[in-house]
């Protein structure tokens, strides 16, 4: 495996030369034949979904494992909105001239190999390696067992157009070793590996974080809130916590806790109940909430809890100090979202609430790097350091001091 790296390394200095133009083209030759080869891809999927329903993977992991025909012109299309974004390297940040005539020019960089982890979700594969080529970044992938049929065949595509246009095919690989000490291993080879970036389970991103010798930016779990305020559209409300919840309850940006100011809860509550019981979600309701549906009561745990299912936590606040009270207290600093009509109160949620990603009216489903622009994401960071949020191009690249002399030497 150390080979393997070793020759990641040296395919990251290749590919950090490449002119836009060039990945470009790479990246839509990419997705052309990731199209030509959909049947091949859903047939290797199949093999993940036998093994996955054979040892009793929960439906929400099954649902991010499946490919079909739609999710696989998903990930094409995700590498064409990849290839018509701004090339980030060479690009000035800043630049300024000293009194000695020093011109010093702060530029954008690639950061060079990145060592991407992650369970179930195959489309990763093909985002992953495409958002890293076009920032000029190599790529080792980690991807779980229950999809390793489905991201060989999508890594032996990506690398034959790679090979195809004289390009290094290790710019784009997948570490062989499918367990745990796979893991260990890849996270501490900070001798060729510049970035960790883990998505996965919450107990897999707390051992990357405690074990890593390389840098790491967690996509840690998404524990994420929508807080009905009293003076909320409650009919917007509803809507709005349906789709937040149900519209797909397996990925980290669905919400998992309800919160509900006391002075609409009477009305508000047998609204949300009667709706989200259609969708056959499971309801569980702190003490007050309990007054006014029936529901399971809550425990302490489920505050703490991402279900990623359907299932969801009620909790009836008195007000919005309450309210982001609760979140600083449980949330993971992903998403969370106001549904109010009081301007200030909106302004002062977004000010106050300290998560990557912060709405008024609106569901937290969006922050999704390609609902932001981004075309794809390799994970959505709930780090502040370097990045935070869906992270895009930009995000995958650091920079360097360019300093321009004429002779200046220091006195």
């Amino acid at each position: 495996m150390e080979e393997i790296l070793k020759n990641v390394k040296e395919a990251s200095r290749v590919i950090a030369t490449l002119n836009g133009e060039v990945k470009r083209k790479v990246l839509r030759e990419m997705a052309n034949r990731i199209e030509k080869y959909k049947d091949e891809i859903i047939e290797a999927n199949k093999k993940d979904l036998e093994y996955a329903k054979e040892n009793n993977l929960s439906e929400a992991l099954i649902d991010r494992l499946l490919l079909n025909e739609d999710r696989v012109k998903s990930m094409a299309n995700a590498l064409r909105d990849i290839a018509k974004l701004k090339d980030p390297v060479g690009k000035v940040i800043d630049g300024w001239k000293i009194d000695n005539g020093l011109s010093i020019n702060k530029v954008k960089i690639p950061i060079g190999v990145i060592g991407i982890i992650y369970e179930s979700r195959p489309n990763v594969t093909s985002d992953a390696a495409g958002l890293c080529f076009m920032s000029g970044n190599a790529c080792i992938l980690k991807g779980g067992k229950e999809a390793f049929h489905s991201n060989a065949v999508i890594i032996e595509i990506l690398r034959y157009v790679l090979e195809k246009n004289k390009l290094p095919v290790d710019a784009i690989s997948m570490l062989p070793d499918y367990s745990r000490s796979g893991v260990e291993w890849l996270i501490k080879q900070d001798k060729y590996v510049d970035l960790i970036i883990p998505r996965g389970g919450e107990a897999l991103i707390k051992f990357v974080s405690e074990n890593s010798k390389v840098p790491v930016i967690k996509h840690d779990k998404g524990l994420c809130h929508v807080y009905v305020h009293k003076d909320a559209d409650l009919e917007k409300a509803v809507k709005i916590a349906i789709n937040a919840k149900v519209q797909r309850p397996g990925v980290c940006n669905a919400m998992e806790t309800l919160l509900v100011d006391r002075e609409i809860a009477g009305e508000f509550l047998p609204k949300i109940k009667e709706e989200m019981e259609k969708n056959e979600v499971e309801l569980r309701g702190c003490e007050i909430a309990l007054e006014y549906i029936d529901i399971k009561p809550a425990t302490e745990e489920d505050w703490h809890t991402e279900y990623l299912d359907k299932v969801l936590s009620i909790k009836v606040v008195d007000n919005l100090d309450d309210a982001i009270e609760h979140i600083e207290k449980y949330g993971s600093g992903h998403s969370d979202a106001i549904v109010t009509e009081n301007y200030s109160v909106a302004e002062e949620f977004l000010n106050r609430v300290d998560s990557a990603c912060v709405y008024v009216n609106a569901s937290t489903r969006f922050t999704d790097g390609g609902v932001f622009g981004f075309g794809a994401e390799v994970g959505i960071s709930t780090n502040k350091l370097h990045a935070r949020g869906p992270m895009g191009i930009d995000d995958l690249t650091t920079y360097k001091y360019k300093i321009l002399g004429n002779g200046q030497i220091r006195e």
